[in-house]
């Protein structure tokens, strides 16, 4: 016989659970996300400045979004700004960036090699296989369709 019934043990769930403010996660996911986004474009307007095409610029904002989100997140600094804005910090590229680093930093006791050296692949390493493996079969059905054209 049961003790509690699933509506029982959600209202007893609901009663303890802290209320999260709505609302205010929402703003400063938005504040955040935006500033993040504002920042990479202002680097591009800086990179162009330099006299750079936009492509290259681009992919200097890229790079330098990826730097510094690797860096805050390798320092502490990234993880307390997650904690306060939430997902504003989930944009693409930085919250990539600091998947791919995070189990780097966790184990960089167990040393450079085996610790930082293997961790840092348990994110993007999936990605990277999985990416290429689909470019293949992309470019085999892009082959095979090309040659009936």
């Amino acid at each position: 016989m049961r003790l509690h019934t699933n509506e029982k043990y959600r209202k007893m769930i609901k009663n303890f659970s802290p209320k999260s403010p709505c609302l205010k996660n929402c703003l400063l996911a938005f504040l955040v996300g935006g500033f993040i986004c504002f920042l990479g474009q202002w680097l591009f307007f800086l990179y162009e400045s330099f006299g750079l095409d936009e492509r290259t610029g681009g992919t200097l904002v890229t790079v330098t979004l990826i730097f510094l989100s690797s860096l805050f997140t390798a320092i502490g600094i990234f993880d307390c700004l997650a904690k306060k804005a939430g997902a504003g910090t989930l944009l693409p590229v930085t919250g990539f960036a600091n998947a791919t680093v995070s189990p780097a930093m966790d184990a960089k006791s167990e040393g450079f090699v085996m610790g930082v050296g293997s961790k840092v692949f348990t994110v993007c390493g999936p990605v990277i296989l999985y990416g290429t493996l689909a470019s293949i079969v992309y470019g085999l059905v892009f082959f095979a369709v090309s040659l009936f054209l």
